[in-house]
């Protein structure tokens, strides 16, 4: 299978400037299979200043009409190559192929819905005490910076680009350097469905050297990142030099709340995909879990064996729901969590070890007696490990809930209406799902709370956010 390995940059591939590559290992066999361009600060000059002129030469002017279609194209073009696109992301990070099809099938719909959004969105007509007509536009910021990380790297690319695409945005693109592939064919394929040369640039190459010359380049106006809180704190800090427009979508450490009165059986049974899926590489991932006491022997006994069912294997078989985590160093931090577990007296109901011998594969792993300042509960571990508790009381349970720094998902499962809504409404998180698991819609706003982020993604929100508000009054 061919792979894009080059940057893209006006509309076609091209050498990285020095010449540099990362040689890209597949998590599921530990061996290298190909050598991708990485860009320097050069290439990062040459693509933004590409963008502008893209920009300023008819793409923010284009009619709405003109987007749209051009858009719909895309999507298009998208759902003709699900295939190919899976191929390279389950190669790349070790994603199971089904999971890698679904995500690449999203991310054609992230692009048909901001296409038919596009003649839907704009501003208001706004009565004003002096008369006269005052009325508001959206209007494009100009080349905005999307940062994406490297555990659903195809969607999230989609879902960042598409609404800045249809705001009349120019994109400039960097993936993570562990998966920079499927970003590279996005570039391509959109190229082929109509997208003129310049409007979406990618650039693979170091998180570190290339995001700080992205965010601090003059002629960026915004910059989007999903990743790690640490990295969103180094981007709002170089952000506000300047005051450019962010927005961030960062960790988690979301809660699953079980009260006695829900079908706590579905919810034990549905539960380990809430956590492991993506073998716990999600921000979403419901990794503190809350059983009210009375059903938290039988919630655990069955949550158990629901996990023990789940089949860990090589991601091209169909079958498989857990593949390995991304990398040697990934697993080895996720260990050092469970090293430190053990050495503080948790327990460990299943999981913990290493199920083969090739691969960065790590067993799910249930853990019960954590201590609520023990690492493992209080700091987002990324990988397949969940910490679960018994409660008694409601407001207690919710101070628990709410004393993370983190806010962005979680679920709650019960059938009496009232306290659903009552929690659901103290529950400090961007999302949350009641009797569900599901923490992504297209069409609703996602992000999060306290330390998890800052604007949204997804939605119409998402396209307000790539666009500048101006007020215009006419003397009447």
């Amino acid at each position: 299978m061919n792979s894009p390995t080059q940057l893209f940059i006006d509309g076609s591939y091209r050498n990285s400037a020095s010449g540099k590559k990362t040689t890209l290992i597949n998590p599921a066999t530990e061996e290298p299979f190909c050598e991708a361009a990485a860009a320097d600060l050069s290439d990062v000059n040459g693509a933004i200043e590409s963008a502008q002129r893209a920009w300023e030469s008819g793409w923010r002017d284009l009619a709405p009409g003109k987007r749209t279609e051009i858009l719909f194209n895309v999507t298009r073009v998208l759902r003709e190559n699900v295939e190919q696109i899976a191929q390279l992301e389950t190669r790349q990070i070790g994603k199971p192929i089904a999971d890698a099809r679904d995500e690449a099938v999203l991310g054609a719909r992230v692009f048909e819905y901001y296409a038919g959004a596009v003649t839907k969105f704009g501003g208001q007509t706004l009565p004003v005490a002096r008369g006269g007509f005052d009325f508001t536009l959206r209007q494009p910021m100009g080349v905005v910076a999307c940062i994406v990380p490297w555990n659903f790297p195809f969607p999230i690319a989609c879902w960042k680009a598409a609404p800045a695409l249809a705001a009349g945005n120019c994109v400039v693109l960097k993936p993570a350097s562990l998966s920079p592939l499927t970003a590279l064919l996005l570039g391509e394929l959109a190229h082929k469905a109509g997208l003129p040369p310049g409007v979406l640039q990618v650039i693979p190459g170091s998180g570190a050297t290339l995001g700080e010359a992205l965010i601090t380049h003059p002629l960026i106006r915004k910059v989007s990142l999903t990743g790690s809180t640490e990295v969103g704190r180094r981007v709002m800090e170089l952000a506000s030099r300047d005051f450019k427009r962010v927005s961030l979508e960062l960790g988690g450490k979301s809660p699953n709340i079980i009260f006695a009165d829900s079908d706590w059986q579905k919810a034990a049974d549905s539960s380990p995909m809430s956590v492991f899926a993506n073998t716990g590489q999600d921000c979403c991932a419901r990794s503190r879990l809350f059983i009210e006491r009375p059903i938290f022997d039988g919630f655990m006994e069955r949550f158990i064996a629901a996990t023990k069912k789940l089949v860990l294997g090589d991601p091209t078989r169909a079958e498989t729901q857990l593949g390995p985590l991304v990398s040697a160093a990934q697993r080895k931090t996720v260990e050092e969590y469970l090293a430190d577990a053990r050495a503080r007296g948790s327990q460990f109901a299943c999981g913990g070890g290493r199920p083969h011998a090739k691969g960065f594969y790590l067993e799910p792993t249930i853990l019960t007696g954590v201590g609520k300042a023990d690492r493992c509960w209080a700091e987002e571990i990324f990988g397949p490990v969940v910490c679960t508790t018994p409660f008694d009381d409601e407001d207690q349970m919710i101070r628990d809930v709410n004393a993370s720094s983190y806010g962005l998902s979680g679920s709650l499962w019960t059938n009496d209406l009232r306290r659903a809504l009552r929690v659901a409404r103290r529950v400090e998180s961007g999302v949350l799902s009641i009797n569900s698991h599901s923490s992504v819609h297209v069409e609703a706003p996602f992000g999060g709370y306290k330390q998890s982020g800052l604007g949204r993604d997804l939605g119409m929100a998402a396209m307000e956010g790539y666009t500048e508000v101006k007020n215009v009054y006419v003397e009447g």
